[in-house]
């Protein structure tokens, strides 16, 4: 008997995922967000432009695990700059982005159109005499 691996799993684990994009998508406008002062207005919609484009990007799916190691850095980056030392926020925020970088986008996205839903098929074990 074969096993199938998805690298993009659909179902209940690909709509998980999902949301744990929107998720981490979330997080990151709040954790960039939390310290938001500029005195040029362009600047400041250059930063708000970046800011939507890759949480968009996020939910959407699209290079997932590079944006999510830009949402992971911006968590850890506000846990050291916390006002307050030890605000577990940051750290769920951290290991939620953590996460995200290790499961990958699911199914439900633009990565796994671009990519393609690539099979594995694993062929049995053999029997060691």
């Amino acid at each position: 008997m074969q096993r199938l691996y998805s690298m993009f799993p659909r179902g209940g684990p690909g709509l998980g995922l999902l949301l744990l994009r929107t998720v981490t998508a979330a997080m990151f406008v709040l954790n960039v967000t939390h310290r938001f002062n500029f005195s040029s207005r362009a600047l400041y919609w250059a930063v708000v432009t970046l800011i939507v484009m890759i949480s968009f990007s996020l939910c959407l799916g699209f290079l997932t695990p590079v944006l999510a190691v830009v949402a992971c850095a911006a968590a850890v980056a506000n846990l050291f700059l916390a006002d307050q030392p030890g605000n577990f926020v940051y750290i769920f925020r951290t290991l939620t982005a953590a996460a995200l970088i290790c499961l990958g986008p699911g199914a439900y996205s633009v990565d796994a159109k671009l990519f393609g839903l690539r099979v594995t098929i694993v062929p049995p074990r053999k029997n060691m005499p």
